[in-house]
């Protein structure tokens, strides 16, 4: 799948979980399971909850997504 595939979306982060999850609300008052993406964990980018973020979502599957940007 190209990265062209992927649809983006911003949302708020209401829970931190263990392992590295996070539970992110969307716009639609959707709530959806994120992880961080490896740009983010290797540059230590701290996500608390809260935070606003951008993720990408398989248009598969949009129930689950990856954090790839924190908003400041």
């Amino acid at each position: 799948m190209s990265k062209e595939d992927c649809i983006e979306m911003t949302g708020v982060v209401v829970e931190k979980f263990p392992s590295g999850l996070f539970s992110v609300q969307l716009e639609q008052d959707r709530i959806v399971l994120a992880h961080l993406a490896g740009k983010l964990r290797r540059n230590r980018i701290r996500v608390l909850a809260g935070d606003r973020v951008t993720l990408e979502m398989s248009p598969y599957d949009l129930t689950k997504g990856r954090i790839t940007y924190r908003h400041k």
